[in-house]
């Protein structure tokens, strides 16, 4: 069993910054458990330029004991990725890194796996979708993260292949696996913080009385990329009506359009639920979030938008042992079992029809952002108020169903949705993937260019007059003189790219030699060098020549 795996994350550096997306708090979290439980001896990270191995081990595993290796590389060191033999990426896009396995190593030198987040934007299930026609194979393996995405997805792979086969003909229908792994919480930290002692301070901070229920939504303040407010405030209302609760309402996060987003928000409350208590909290101020957690009685979260696709702030509330209220939705119904750890409600999508193929249409053209696109596909999808008003009361009366369920909910993500049970099925998969690619008979296909993103130097070698090839003759141009190299390294637009050929001290040997010449071939100069330089030299002469310091003709 191979118990090495590379990662690609091309910012190098990991961590959380303010206002992050959920998917960014998934991978970071997922790369942390990879390292602490992923049964891993080594871990390589690979991105667009070097990192510290030391920092990168600082922002996982922190001074906690940890035996997994972290390493660091870029992405062009390809036998990284084929000795760990299996390259993860926490995205879905995985048409370049499969070019760049083909160019560098060939297919079969590891797997690739990529991470389903959302599939909602046309720009992403165009990514997506680029794995049919890129050099993809069984033994690679786009993961989803719930039953509905994973069908989702062979549906549009299904499309896509018979389209495919339709326009160009063939039997072949290339596919990356869809295995179904869910995201994961660290469910000790969230109960730890949690405590009795959180919960009393920050209700006195909210003002809120010992017998006041508080409804708590944590995410995105966003009405158009994760769910409109108004369901959630309604039934809010109702409940307070119906059980003559006091009620508050704590949407904690933070808002992409700034003071309008909580204006709006804050209007909206006012107007759907007059006698529930609203209050709006920072979720960047982490340190809160846990008394937040601690204060809440139901967590509420009656998602309506198709960029939602799993969902972790139900796992986050079920860690800290709270009953959720969840609109039954995509990943939502994968993680809350109705009646169990808290209530799913029902929801009710728009049927088919032209408007919606307009709407389509004018988020394909640039005329509406994808913001606006999945907002009004949104307005347009019910969530039942009343269904959700009841589950709010009914949880409201009972403090003893709220406490069965809250700790249905902790057993749950023991179980299932721990870090410590998510982790090892990644590695179980990198070896699932091996073992198809070892049984694999068929002849491999040789290592070759993208024919569309190839090299520019051949793609465009028409363009020029002439080519440098290695019977290409060089001489130093007449008045050209070893000077003219110390002048050029002080002048920015000289020294331009330099990082991408030799260096001035190589191009002052190549003057050099051929004054002693008189004449080389391009050959007999790159030969000059050592092996680990000649591709440098190669560019060097074309800039030499570019400086009018060589003529070639």
């Amino acid at each position: 069993m191979n118990t090495r795996l590379a990662i690609y994350h091309p910012a190098g550096q990991v961590g959380l910054g303010e206002n992050v997306f959920g998917k960014d708090v998934a991978n970071f979290q997922l790369f942390q458990a990879l390292a602490r439980h992923g049964g891993l001896e080594q871990v390589d990270f690979l991105a667009h330029a070097p990192i510290s191995s030391d920092a990168l081990r600082a922002a996982l595993v922190g001074a906690a004991p940890c035996s997994t290796r972290i390493s660091s590389s870029v992405i062009f060191d390809q036998a990284v990725a084929a000795e760990a033999g299996a390259l993860l990426r926490g995205s879905a896009r995985l048409e370049e890194l499969a070019w760049q396995r083909h160019r560098a190593v060939g297919d079969r030198a590891y797997s690739l796996m990529g991470l389903i987040h959302t599939i909602a934007p046309p720009a992403i299930r165009q990514e997506i979708g680029a794995a049919g026609v890129a050099p993809i194979h069984p033994w690679d393996a786009l993961i989803c993260t719930s039953p509905s995405v994973r069908s989702a997805m062979r549906a549009m792979f299904d499309e896509w292949s018979d389209y495919l086969a339709e326009r160009f003909g063939g039997a072949k229908r290339p596919q990356p696996l869809l295995p179904l792994i869910p995201l994961g919480v660290d469910g000790e930290a969230l109960a730890s913080a949690a405590t009795n002692e959180g919960r009393k301070a920050a209700r006195e901070a909210l003002g809120v009385g010992e017998d006041d229920i508080v409804l708590l939504w944590v995410g995105r303040l966003s009405f158009f990329e994760k769910a409109f407010p108004q369901s959630m405030m309604r039934a809010a209302e109702e409940a307070a009506r119906a059980t003559g609760k006091r009620m508050h309402l704590v949407m904690v996060g933070w808002f992409p359009d700034g003071a309008d987003g909580e204006r709006r928000y804050r209007q909206a409350a006012a107007a759907h639920a007059p006698s529930v208590t609203f209050h709006v909290a920072n979720g960047n101020d982490r340190a809160r979030l846990g008394s937040l957690w601690a204060a809440g009685d139901i967590f509420l979260s009656l998602v309506d938008n198709i960029q939602e696709t799993f969902g972790i702030t139900p796992l986050e509330a079920m860690a800290c042992g709270l009953p959720v209220v969840v609109s039954d939705w995509d990943g939502y119904r994968y993680t809350v079992r109705d009646g169990e750890e808290g209530f799913l409600i029902p929801t009710l999508g728009g049927p088919e029809n032209g408007l919606v193929q307009d709407l389509v249409g004018q988020h394909m053209f640039g005329m509406k952002s994808y913001q606006q696109y999945v907002g009004i596909v949104a307005q347009h999808t019910a969530v039942h108020v009343g269904r959700a008003a009841e589950a709010i009361a009914r949880l409201a009366e009972d403090p003893e169903l709220r406490r069965r369920m809250g700790e249905a909910g902790r057993r749950r993500i023991r179980d299932t949705f721990d870090w410590r049970v998510v982790a090892p099925q990644y590695t179980a998969l990198a070896e699932e993937l091996a073992a198809i690619r070892r049984a694999e008979t068929s002849d491999a296909p040789p290592p070759g260019r993208h024919p569309v993103k190839g090299e520019p130097f051949r793609d465009f070698a028409g363009f020029a007059t002439s080519i440098l090839t290695p019977e290409t003759r060089l001489r130093v141009r007449p008045g050209a003189d070893l000077g003219a190299l110390d002048t050029m390294g002080s002048i920015e637009l000289d020294m331009f790219a330099a990082n991408w050929r030799g260096s001035l001290d190589e191009a002052r040997q190549i003057m050099i030699r051929l004054r002693e010449a008189g004449e080389m071939s391009s050959r007999d100069i790159v030969m000059m060098f050592p092996v680990q330089r000649r591709a440098l030299i190669q560019p060097l002469l074309t800039w030499m020549a570019k400086q009018g310091l060589l003529d070639w003709l």
